[in-house]
């Protein structure tokens, strides 16, 4: 089950077919779905999340917890919407496209995608641009 969440005042859009999309990718992965929280925050929110689970003092767009075990894919990803506008703008992105980038970034990590090196963020981003490619919505 995919669940959505919002900290502020955020109304996340076609909420149905991100979770029918973000399931799809997961299969496609050869894994299945477990439970999967989606909660929407600001910075200020992330970063305190940021500092308590992982240590570090800095903003960012997204941290996932993975509480994955085998195939079965499970955690929460916590996502500040102001990073993700603030990244849309700075890489002439959509919003809803960027939002869409690291919601599955998140569910990557959940299937063992690594992002610290070069070549790590080189699969990553070849991952989220082929699932990107497969919305329909």
């Amino acid at each position: 089950m995919i669940s959505f969440f919002s900290e502020v005042n955020f109304k996340l859009e076609s909420g149905i077919h991100l979770s029918q999309w973000i399931e799809f990718c997961i299969h496609q992965e050869m894994m299945s779905l477990g439970e999967i929280n989606y909660i929407f925050c600001d910075d200020k929110y992330l970063l305190d999340k940021n500092i308590e689970y992982l240590g570090h003092d800095t903003l960012t767009d997204i941290i996932s917890l993975d509480y994955t075990t085998g195939n079965l894919i499970s955690g929460d990803i916590f996502i500040s919407v102001e990073r993700v506008d603030e990244n849309a703008k700075e890489l002439n992105n959509s919003f809803q496209d960027e939002l869409h980038r690291v919601m599955i970034h998140g569910v990557l990590h959940y299937c063992g995608y690594k992002d610290k090196d070069t070549d790590e963020i080189v699969k990553m981003r070849s991952k989220e641009d082929y699932y990107l490619s497969l919305r329909t919505f």
